[in-house]
């Protein structure tokens, strides 16, 4: 599911798939995307690429056209590549960047950027 929020400038995107669920934002007024695996008990931090990732007002119709025609046709397909790393715990300072609704979703897991 998705759930957009035009003032927040956030999209909240929950998926349900057994052991393959996740919870992402799309922070776009902090310019970070934030994904939590369930399975992993890890949070991804990747700043956001304005060149390929769609645009706030772009996402609800992309969401649209791969609901109705269950196979999306667009140039707009955004792919993640996560290399392992060390990965860290939230200071302060890095919740400030990431905004609080990152915050919310990460806090206390591993943080991988």
């Amino acid at each position: 599911t998705m759930t957009i929020h035009n003032a927040e400038q956030i999209v909240d995107v929950h998926v349900r798939s057994g052991i393959y669920s996740s919870d992402s934002i799309f922070d776009y007024s902090h310019g970070y995307i934030a994904t939590r695996l369930f399975s992993r008990n890890a949070c991804f931090i990747m700043k956001i690429n304005k060149e390929d990732t769609p645009e706030l007002h772009e996402i609800g119709h992309l969401a649209f056209e791969r609901q109705t025609m269950k196979d999306m046709y667009s140039p707009n397909n955004v792919w993640a590549k996560f290399q392992s790393g060390d990965s860290w715990f939230g200071r302060l300072k890095d919740w400030i960047r990431y905004g609080k609704q990152i915050e919310q979703l990460c806090t206390g897991l591993p943080l991988y950027e």
